[in-house]
C-alpha cells in the first residue's frame, strides 16, 4: 500500500492547533453571555456587600468637617463616617453608558441598565451640523413612514452629537463578534443615502434578531423574570431602599435650607458631639424610621462605604433644589414677557458688596392673574458706580436669557449712583431701553420726607435726642431695665433708628401712652442710682423734659405725624402694590397734612392737656426771657412790637408745628412729583370708572399718548388705533361695578379678544412702586452669611437664599424629579438606583 493512500490514525499537529483555536474562539465569543440573565456577587470595592454597585467616598473620620461656607472641590459622593481612608473611585474616568462610543466597554450590569432604559434622545434636537456637501441629520429620520402613511417610531436609532453619526442601538449592544454594516460599528454619516440605508437595515435578519433579543430582555427586566428571580427581587428591594434613603435626605436638606439653619458642625461623625444639625436629624430619624435606621446600621457596622451624608452631596442637593426653583421662575418671566428690575445693595459679613436682584412680572401662566416679585440671586459687585452696577445687571440678564428690551420698569432707592440723571443706573438703562420706566422707591421717599421734617427744625432734632436718652438711661443696665418693667404694663421702650424714620413711631408710642409711668421710673432710677452723673441725668429727664408741657405737645404732634406716615409706608411695601393705589395713598397723605395744618395744633393741645393733668404738671408754655436790643433806623416798629408781644404758645405753633407740617407738604409734593407723569400716561387705565367716564376725544388722545410712551426705535408695544377701538367697546362691555387694574386684566383674560388692552395693563402692573422685596432679601443674607460663615461661596449663598425666599415654589417641586436628576448625574448612581 502506498503512503499516499494510507489513512492517518491521528491528526496532524497543524490540524490540532486549528481545532484548538476554533474552540478558544467559540469560548471567548460566549464569555459573559449568561451575565444578562443572572446577578453575580463581586468582591470589587465598587460593590456593596448585598451585591449592588456602590460609590466609594473619602474618609473624614477624625478630621474636622468644613463649615457651611467651605467650597468642596472633591468629586466623591460622600464622606466615610466611620471607616478608614479608602481610594476615591469617582475621581477616575466614568464613561457615559448612553454614548455609543463606549458600548464595547460596558459590563453586564451596564448592559442591563441600557436594555431597560433604552436610548436617550434630546427632545429639543431638530437638526445636526451640515457636512461638506451641505447635508445633515434631521430628527425626522426617527420616524418611519409605512406604506399606509402611518408613522412608526424608530426607537433603535441613536444619533451621537459628538460624532455626528447614527447607530443602531440593538445591533451595537447585542451583536457579538463581527458586526455587519456601519450602523452597528463606527456609525453612519452618509446623510444623502441615510434613508435608503435605514430601510435596508431595519429589514435585515440580523437587525430583527437583535431587536427581538433587546425587547425580550427589557420585558424580563421590567417584570423581574430573569433566570435568577430571587437575586433580581433582592436587587429591586435594595434599589428601593436606596431611593427611600435619598428621599429622606432630600427632605432634610429642604427643611434646613428653608429655615436658614446651618448644616455642618465641627466634625462629620455620626453620634458624635458637634456634628451639626444635618447629622443630628439623621440620628433622630434613625430612632423612629426603619429606613434610616437600617442605613445608619450599615454605616456604623462598616458594611457600606456609601452614605450620601457628606457635605458635597448636601451642596449638590441644595443646588438642584435652587436650580429647580430658578427654572420655574424664569419660565414664568418668559411667559409674562414684560418684567421690571428691582435692585438694592448692602455689604455682607465679609465686607463684600452684594446687590439683590428682584424681578417683578405679571404671572398669567395659571388661571389666575397675580403680580409676582421673585428673587433671582445676589450679585457680587466691586464697582458701585452707576456704570459698574449697570454692567453687572446687564451681564446677569444675559446669563438668565432674559431680553433687556423687555424691561418695562426699574425700581431703586434714592441713591445718586442709582437715580443720578447723568451717570446713574437709571440713566444707563434708559439709554439702552427707553421704555424701562424708572420709579423711585415710595418708602424711601417717605423716609426722606420725614428726615427733611426732623432736620428742618432744631427743636425737632432735640426731641428725638431726648427719646433716645430716655431709652439709653434704662438700657445701660439690667437693674434699671427691671425698674422700667416694674412700672410699665404695655409697650417697652425702643431705640430711635438713625435711618428708618417711620419706625420711630414705636419709640414715640411707648412714651406717648405711658408718659407718667416712665417719668416715675426715671425718678426711681435717680433715687437708687449710686452714680451721680446717671442719677442727675435721670432726674433731669423726669423733671425738665417729661415734666415740660412743651415736650408733651411735641410728643403728641410727632406721634400723629409718624403714625400717619407709617401706615402709608407699610401699605406701600406689599409686593402687589400698584401705581394707582400708591398715587392715591400719597395724595391722601398730602391732604392729611393740609388738614392737620389747620386743625392739628388745637387737637394736640387738648390731648396734651389731658396727659399733663394725669402727670400733675402745668399746661402753659414756658416763656423765654425777652432779649432787648436797640432798634435800627430802618426797622418797622409794628413788626418789632408784634414779635416781642408774641405768646410762647403762638411762637411754638409758628416755629415748630407749622415748620414741620409745611416741610412735610413741600417734601411729599417734590419727592412724589414723578407720580404725576405716570398718572398722565396710564391714568385712564387705573379704574373701570375712569375708563367709562372718558369721551371719545379724550380716550383717543390717551391711547395715542400711551403708544408714544411705549415706542422705541420705531417699534411700539401697542397700536393706538386698535387700543382705542378695544377700549371703546370695553366701555360698554365691562361690568358696571368699580374694578382696579388686576380685576380688569382678569376680565380681559377670560374673554381673550382685547390683545392691545391686555398688553397695556400688563405693562402698567409691571412697573414697581417700592424696593421692599430687595430689602427683605437682606434679612436672609444676614442669617445665611453670618460671621461664622463669612467665607461661604457665592453659589451656595444664592442657592440657600433662593430656597429660603421662594419657599412657595419650593413646596411645588417634585421630589421624584430631583432624585432622578441626582441619579442621572453619575453612572455608579444609576447602577445603584436603577
Amino acid at each position: 500500500m502506498s503512503s499516499a493512500n494510507r489513512s492517518r490514525k491521528y491528526d496532524l499537529g497543524s490540524q490540532k492547533r486549528k481545532r484548538k483555536q476554533r474552540i478558544e474562539d467559540l469560548t471567548q465569543s460566549q464569555k459573559g453571555a449568561m451575565d444578562r440573565f443572572i446577578i453575580k456577587e463581586s468582591v470589587d470595592n465598587d460593590i456593596i456587600v448585598d451585591g449592588h454597585a456602590a460609590e466609594t467616598e473619602n474618609n473624614i473620620a477624625g478630621q474636622e468637617a468644613p463649615a457651611d461656607n467651605t467650597n468642596m472641590q472633591t468629586d466623591n459622593d460622600g464622606d466615610n463616617l466611620n471607616t478608614s481612608p479608602i481610594a476615591d473611585d469617582d475621581d477616575s474616568f466614568q464613561p457615559d453608558i448612553f454614548d455609543p462610543r463606549y458600548r464595547d466597554s460596558l459590563d453586564s450590569k451596564q448592559v442591563d441598565i441600557l436594555a431597560k432604559e433604552g436610548p436617550k434622545r434630546d427632545p429639543l434636537f431638530q437638526k445636526g451640523p451640515k457636512d461638506r456637501y451641505g447635508r445633515r441629520f434631521s430628527a425626522r429620520f426617527y420616524t418611519r413612514i409605512l406604506p399606509n402613511r402611518e408613522h412608526c417610531d424608530r426607537d433603535w436609532l441613536v444619533y451621537s452629537k459628538k460624532l455626528d453619526r447614527v447607530f443602531c442601538f440593538g445591533c451595537k449592544l447585542f451583536t457579538k463578534g463581527y458586526r455587519k454594516g456601519q450602523l452597528a460599528n463606527e456609525g453612519f454619516n452618509d446623510w444623502i443615502h441615510l434613508g435608503i440605508r435605514l430601510k435596508e437595515h431595519e429589514t435585515s435578519a440580523d437587525h430583527v434578531l437583535n431587536m427581538t433579543n433587546w425587547y425580550e430582555l427589557r420585558s424580563r427586566l421590567q417584570k423581574n423574570q430573569t433566570i435568577d428571580k430571587t437575586a433580581q427581587r433582592q436587587l429591586e428591594k435594595e434599589k428601593d431602599h436606596w431611593r427611600k434613603v435619598l428621599f429622606r435626605i432630600v427632605g432634610i436638606v429642604k427643611f434646613l435650607a428653608k429655615h436658614n439653619l446651618a448644616f455642618h458642625g465641627s466634625n462629620s461623625k455620626l453620634y458624635d458631639d458637634s456634628n451639626g444639625i444635618f447629622l443630628g436629624l439623621i440620628e433622630m430619624l434613625a430612632e423612629f424610621d426603619p429606613v434610616i435606621q437600617e442605613h445608619v446600621r450599615r454605616i456604623t457596622n462598616e458594611e457600606t462605604q456609601v452614605h450620601y451624608l457628606g457635605p458635597r452631596i448636601q451642596n449638590e442637593l441644595i443646588h438642584m433644589l435652587a436650580a429647580a426653583i430658578k427654572s420655574e421662575i424664569i419660565k414664568k418671566i418668559k411667559s409674562a414677557k414684560y418684567f421690571s428690575v428691582i435692585l438694592d445693595c448692602t455689604p455682607d459679613a465679609s465686607h463684600q458688596e452684594q446687590m439683590s436682584l428682584i424681578i417683578r412680572y405679571v404671572d398669567v401662566s395659571s388661571s389666575r392673574v397675580c403680580i409676582e416679585e421673585s428673587f433671582l440671586g445676589f450679585l457680587e459687585v466691586n464697582d458701585t458706580t452707576g456704570q459698574g452696577l449697570f454692567d453687572a445687571i446687564q451681564n446677569e440678564l444675559k446669563q438668565l436669557d432674559l431680553d433687556i428690551d423687555n424691561v418695562r420698569g426699574q425700581g431703586y432707592d434714592n441713591g445718586s449712583n442709582m437715580k443720578g440723571c447723568n451717570k446713574g443706573v437709571k440713566t444707563k438703562f434708559l439709554e439702552v431701553n427707553p421704555r424701562a420706566f424708572y420709579f423711585a422707591c415710595g418708602c424711601h421717599s417717605l423716609n426722606l420726607a420725614l428726615c427733611d421734617m426732623a432736620k428742618n427744625c432744631g427743636r425737632a432734632k432735640d426731641f428725638f435726642g431726648i427719646i433716645q436718652r430716655i431709652y439709653t438711661t434704662f438700657a445701660n443696665s439690667t437693674k434699671k431695665w427691671q425698674i422700667l418693667k416694674d412700672n410699665i404694663t404695655r409697650w417697652t421702650l425702643k431705640s430711635v433708628s438713625a435711618t428708618r424714620w417711620e419706625s420711630c413711631v414705636e419709640s414715640v408710642k411707648a412714651i406717648r401712652f405711658q408718659c407718667a409711668d416712665i417719668r416715675e421710673a426715671l425718678l426711681q432710677v435717680s433715687d437708687v442710682e449710686n452714680d451721680v452723673k446717671t442719677s442727675s441725668e435721670a432726674k433731669g429727664l423726669a423733671n425738665n423734659e417729661l415734666g415740660e408741657y412743651e415736650f408733651i405737645v411735641a410728643m403728641v404732634i410727632w406721634y400723629e405725624v409718624l403714625y400717619a406716615i407709617n401706615l402709608v409706608s407699610k401699605s406701600l411695601q406689599t409686593k402687589d402694590m400698584l401705581i394707582d393705589v400708591a398715587i392715591e395713598k400719597v395724595q391722601g397723605q398730602i391732604s392729611f397734612f393740609k388738614r392737620y395744618r389747620e386743625t392739628g395744633f388745637l387737637e394736640a393741645l387738648e390731648v396734651a392737656k389731658g396727659i399733663a393733668f394725669d402727670m400733675d404738671i402745668g399746661t402753659t408754655f414756658r416763656k423765654k426771657r425777652e432779649i432787648k436790643r436797640k432798634r435800627q433806623f430802618d426797622e418797622n416798629p409794628d413788626e418789632t412790637n408784634a414779635a416781642s408781644t408774641q405768646s410762647a404758645e403762638e411762637s411754638f405753633r409758628i416755629n415748630y408745628f407749622l415748620s414741620i407740617v409745611d416741610q412735610a407738604i413741600t417734601s411729599l409734593t417734590t419727592r412724589f412729583e414723578q407720580y404725576q407723569g405716570y398718572q398722565k400716561n396710564f391714568g385712564f387705565l387705573f379704574t373701570s370708572d375712569t375708563l367709562q367716564s372718558l369721551d371719545n376725544n379724550s380716550l383717543k388722545s390717551s391711547c395715542e399718548n400711551l403708544e408714544t410712551v411705549l415706542t422705541s426705535d420705531g417699534k411700539s408695544d401697542i397700536d393706538a388705533n386698535e387700543l382705542y377701538l378695544e377700549l371703546k367697546f370695553l366701555q360698554d362691555f365691562i361690568p358696571r361695578e368699580s374694578m382696579g387694574p388686576v380685576e380688569i386684566l382678569k376680565f380681559l383674560k377670560r374673554h381673550g379678544c382685547f390683545p392691545n388692552t391686555t398688553i397695556a395693563y400688563r405693562v402698567l402692573l409691571t412697573i414697581p412702586v417700592t424696593v421692599a422685596s430687595a430689602e427683605q432679601s437682606f434679612s436672609k443674607l444676614k442669617l445665611l452669611k453670618s460671621y461664622l460663615c463669612s467665607t461661604m461661596t457665592q453659589e451656595r449663598l444664592n442657592d440657600l437664599a433662593m430656597i429660603a425666599l421662594e419657599s412657595d415654589i419650593l413646596e411645588k417641586i417634585d421630589y421624584e424629579s430631583i432624585i432622578e436628576n441626582f441619579i442621572s448625574r453619575n453612572t455608579k448612581r444609576m447602577m445603584l438606583f436603577k
